[in-house]
């Protein structure tokens, strides 16, 4: 009999992290040291602490509590050469109405902790 073991990359929990808009669980995925940029249909966004990650972007901004995520409707992973790359889809009610957001990473990490990360984001799309 084998016993399947199931991994999580950094990338993989820095995406339920936010699908479950949980501050301390992105806080701790994240280096003491983050070297965070960010593209988006609202701009160009750069951090380099967690808190400030989490607090004036991530959850501050991007997915404030007037955005509630019903949901992570995808994650895929995969390594590009000495980084590695996480996408993400998440549904999001916003303004009363239905949205979808996907989100691609790529990212380093050192024990266990992302210490280097460039997102892209599609924006809030409206759903039928």
């Amino acid at each position: 009999m084998s016993v399947m073991t199931v991994m999580s990359t950094e990338g993989e929990r820095f995406a339920h992290a936010i699908a479950a808009q949980d501050p301390s669980a992105l806080r701790a995925v994240l280096a003491d040291h983050v070297d965070f940029a960010a593209l988006t249909p609202g701009g160009q966004w750069t951090a380099t602490g967690p808190a400030e990650v989490v607090d004036d972007v991530v959850l501050g901004r991007w997915f404030a509590p007037d955005r509630r995520i019903v949901g992570l409707s995808s994650v895929t992973t995969a390594e590009v050469a000495d980084c590695r790359h996480v996408g993400y889809r998440l549904l999001v009610q916003r303004d009363g109405a239905d949205h979808v957001v996907e989100q691609h990473a790529f990212y380093t990490a050192r024990d266990g902790r992302i210490d280097w990360i460039r997102i892209v984001c599609s924006g809030y799309r409206a759903t039928a």
